[in-house]
């Protein structure tokens, strides 16, 4: 997410805004800590124009 973030010149404080959460969630998807509901998933891969998959790796436990 960060990569895409630096591609799209967007500021984790820019893209809370834009998905309706806070700047801490979007620190915490970015260090792994968190994983999105599907909804905002959704909502992460839309402000970048890709899927989920683009934006979010699944990996099995």
């Amino acid at each position: 997410m960060r990569q895409l973030r630096d591609i799209h010149n967007l500021t984790q404080d820019e893209i809370a805004k834009l998905v309706n959460v806070s700047r801490q969630t979007i620190i915490s998807l970015e260090k792994g800590r968190y994983n999105p509901s599907i909804i905002l998933a959704f909502k992460i891969a839309k402000v970048f124009n890709t899927t989920i998959e683009n934006v979010f790796i699944y990996e099995e436990e």
